[in-house]
């Protein structure tokens, strides 16, 4: 592999297919499916197709703190897509998601059943179906979407840059890591200081907002997250971790962010289908 001082980019890109790092072997430059797979249903009417990477956190804590507040209408089965064996290109999966990316749920309550990709949509889609989970007047609404959105458009610095070339690329380059780590400590820093005067992301009210932005930016203070705590300095962002923490009580939080998990330490629950399936886990 060329070092990054002497790469030249040829004139037209080819496939490599042997790049290295985690996740090449998944990592492809087209999309659709390379395998037929028909995908369980389950006894519920929400059909969650999931892993609990930081994306798929946010939709089962959704679904957890949905359940939380009595809605249980939202008892949802979780099933587990392990993206490093692909099964995000199996046939099934394809046709909930175009676009091969966890977390993926189908809602068998309406006729046809209705699919619904990306995590941002999924929050939305269950806060507008269950009218739960964001404020009810225009502006603090506004202000839950401004911060949902941002969490959007943000956390891929923070996980395809930074976490990929802090924590799984084949080599340490330090151009990206500088690159990526400033972004991502100038991205706590806006969280940091919008929260010393915000109790949540949206004001004084628990919302989707806090539950798109604590799995990536929560976990990463807290340290549960490609083990960057110390070297990004969290000890300073005192406001995120104040909020962080405050979360991570949350009994919803603690269910949701153990389901459909498949690594690292701690409980695991890969597939849900009932709340007894926490039982002896917390």
């Amino acid at each position: 592999m060329s070092s990054s001082q002497d790469y030249l980019p040829p004139k037209v890109w080819t496939w490599n297919t042997e790049n290295g790092g985690k996740f090449a072997s998944t990592n492809r430059p087209v999309s659709g499916a390379t395998h037929e797979k028909v995908l369980p249903v389950g006894k519920h009417s929400l059909q969650l197709h999931s892993l609990a990477t930081p994306n798929g956190q946010k939709v089962t804590i959704m679904l957890e703190e949905l359940l939380a507040l009595g809605i249980s209408a939202a008892e949802y089965d979780a099933y587990l897509i392990n993206i490093g064996e692909g099964d995000q290109f199996g046939s099934g999966f394809v046709e909930i998601n175009p676009n091969s990316k966890i977390p993926a749920l189908m809602d068998h309550s309406t006729t046809p059943p209705t699919r619904v990709f990306e995590s941002g949509s999924i929050l939305q889609y269950l806060a507008e179906k269950f009218d739960a989970l964001v404020p009810k007047d225009l502006a603090s609404k506004t202000e839950c979407r401004n911060w949902l959105f941002w969490q959007m458009g943000s956390a891929p610095y923070v996980g395809g840059g930074f976490g990929h070339f802090y924590a799984y690329a084949p080599t340490k380059m330090q151009y990206p890591i500088d690159r990526f780590t400033m972004e991502t400590k100038r991205q706590l820093d806006v969280l940091d200081k919008h929260l010393a005067d915000h109790t949540y992301m949206a004001g004084d009210e628990y919302s989707i907002a806090d539950i798109a932005i604590w799995p990536w930016y929560g976990n990463l203070v807290l340290g549960n997250l490609y083990s960057a705590a110390e070297f990004l300095d969290v000890a300073n962002y005192t406001n995120v971790l104040r909020w962080a923490k405050a979360i991570e009580q949350r009994p919803a939080v603690q269910r949701g962010r153990i389901v459909n998990k498949a690594f690292g330490d701690g409980a695991k629950l890969q597939e849900r289908h009932d709340a007894s399936d926490f039982d002896g886990l917390i």
